[in-house]
């Protein structure tokens, strides 16, 4: 099956309240253990975005966008009802990656990730949980492990992928965290993906 790439210069509105709904909907139907949800899925993107020394334009969807409904199946289209389905999924997609890139470099500071919100003991308590979000991210690192090894590994990057790895990982600092800890974690991890496409952009396509 050969999917469409990546292209920077294509449709980047960002999607509607309905259209999220939507596809997580459209993800959460599919026959399959391994799609993902809609955090998730935002999680995933930003990886993609951010992998060192790769620019996202330069690799085939097919590398990249199975992974979000947890890999094709035969005989096509499966794991969609159909093939205009599948195309739904892929265009939606590609459209929610594209906002992100360009709500980096246009409007950074009004970028939010999607997150789960529980609500605390009290009324006025809200618990912010990135888990699904990081674990997505996660799934980005895991195409590119010796791009991100560095980055995890030492100096500033370590430092702000370090909420990213104690929440999305099965065997993570937080993976049993109180909610108040995780709470803290995911609150850093907006201005940590900032800073890291700032770095990003920085060094370009050479680390």
């Amino acid at each position: 099956m050969q999917y469409p790439q990546y292209n920077p210069a294509s449709d980047n509105r960002p999607l509607s309240d309905e259209e999220l709904e939507d596809l997580d909907d459209l993800l959460a139907a599919l026959p399959t253990d391994g799609a993902m949800n809609i955090e998730a899925l935002d999680g995933y993107l930003a990886g993609l975005l951010l992998t060192p020394g790769r620019r996202l334009a330069d690799l085939p969807g097919q590398a990249w966008l199975p992974e979000v409904w947890g890999g094709d199946t035969e005989p096509e289209p499966a794991p969609f009802a159909s093939g205009k389905q599948r195309k739904k999924a892929v265009m939606l997609v590609l459209r929610h990656l594209h906002s992100i890139a360009v709500a980096w470099a246009e409007r950074p500071q009004a970028w939010e990730p999607i997150f789960s919100f529980a609500d605390g003991e009290d009324e006025d308590t809200e618990y912010a949980d990135a888990e699904d979000w990081a674990a997505g991210f996660l799934m980005a690192v895991d195409l590119a492990p010796d791009a991100w090894a560095p980055w995890f590994d030492q100096g500033e990057t370590a430092e702000l992928l370090a909420p990213v790895a104690a929440l999305g990982s099965p065997d993570g600092a937080l993976a049993e965290g109180s909610p108040a800890e995780r709470d803290e974690a995911s609150r850093k991890i907006p201005d940590a993906m900032l800073a890291l496409w700032a770095i990003r952009q920085k060094i370009g396509d050479k680390a």
